[in-house]
């Protein structure tokens, strides 16, 4: 992983990490989805004019993944990874076993109606090169296109089985994934494109209204995180103000002492989580529950400057 230069990006990778680029896996879905859906008809077209027969390709699914998890293929599959400027793993292109096996099918002329024998083995050489065309034209298509513009690097590497790509070093990161069925009347496979999801934004922020809300920097902390951090549970505490006193009287503290509540004390219990000050409230009781009634925002510029005020050489005492 590249050394980060400053704090901001730092916490961006973390939180990247944490709850994805945008920590809002609708936009990111959408935001693939309406790519797929724009270069689609292209796609079919290019990957069409290679073959002696028709094929159909639609889409399967579109879901929220991990970069990792396109290593998930068995040894008949087919994998390719296509870097770009901005990233070395800016798509990654896999085809099943029997999407492989429709692509040899048809594009050496082979009876669509006839019953494919399924691929239960290592590819061999004419296989991954049917695949490397595919994944080519595949690539070509998303690169190229007005609705994705990606730059991808291409020609696109030349595609490897499932078992030695199961041995190349993924990053980890949030990811997209796209499903697409490709199919003829004998048969039909899955061809999956898993793209990082700062890649899918980065890339088609400019393209997508859909994108660009959804990559916007966001303008408040809540706005941030969404219902990932939203969820997150806190320890409230509330802290009361006894009094003050100097530190002879503190040093003089005996177990059963009993310390006298200063007048006002129980409208000046400051509501806390994770040290910071968040309300002043109003300490009583309800029922057999001792509640405390919020009664507006803990002014810090107020509390400075109370702190400010000469006490006479005492110190507060508080009670949680």
């Amino acid at each position: 992983m590249a050394e980060m230069t400053n704090s901001t990006e730092m916490r961006a990778s973390i939180l990247e990490r944490l709850v994805g680029d945008t920590g809002e896996p609708n936009h990111v879905i959408g935001a693939a989805r309406s790519m797929i859906e724009r270069v689609l008809p292209e796609v079919l077209k290019s990957i069409e004019d290679n073959l002696a027969a028709p094929v159909t390709i639609e889409i399967k699914s579109v879901e929220i993944a991990r970069l990792t998890e396109a290593r998930s293929t068995k040894d008949s599959d087919a994998v390719s990874i296509v870097s770009s400027p901005v990233s070395p793993d800016a798509l990654i292109i896999s085809a099943d076993a029997e999407a492989v096996a429709v692509l040899v099918s048809t594009l050496f002329g082979a009876d669509p109606d006839l019953p494919i024998a399924p691929i239960e083995r290592a590819l061999s050489p004419t296989e991954v090169e049917v695949a490397t065309l595919a994944f080519q034209q595949i690539a070509s298509v998303i690169s190229g296109s007005e609705a994705a513009a990606f730059a991808l690097n291409l020609p696109v590497p030349t595609a490897k089985g499932g078992a030695e790509f199961r041995k190349q070093v993924l990053r980890d990161g949030p990811a997209v994934r796209v499903v697409l069925s490709i199919a003829i009347p004998a048969g039909a496979g899955t061809i999956s494109l898993t793209l990082p999801q700062r890649v899918l934004l980065k890339q088609r922020r400019s393209t997508d209204p859909i994108v660009s809300k959804a990559a916007e920097p966001a303008t408040d902390w809540g706005a941030r995180f969404n219902d990932e951090v939203m969820r997150s549970n806190v320890r409230l505490e509330a802290t009361m103000l006894l009094g003050r006193m100097t530190l002879g009287e503190l040093s003089e503290f005996a177990e059963g002492q009993i310390i006298e509540l200063h007048e006002g004390a129980q409208s000046e219990t400051k509501l806390s989580a994770r040290g910071k000050p968040l309300f002043v409230c109003e300490f009583g009781k309800l029922g057999q529950n001792y509640t405390v009634r919020l009664r507006h925002h803990f002014d810090e510029s107020q509390d400075f400057m109370d702190a400010l005020l000469p006490e006479d050489a005492t110190h507060p005492v508080v009670a949680s």
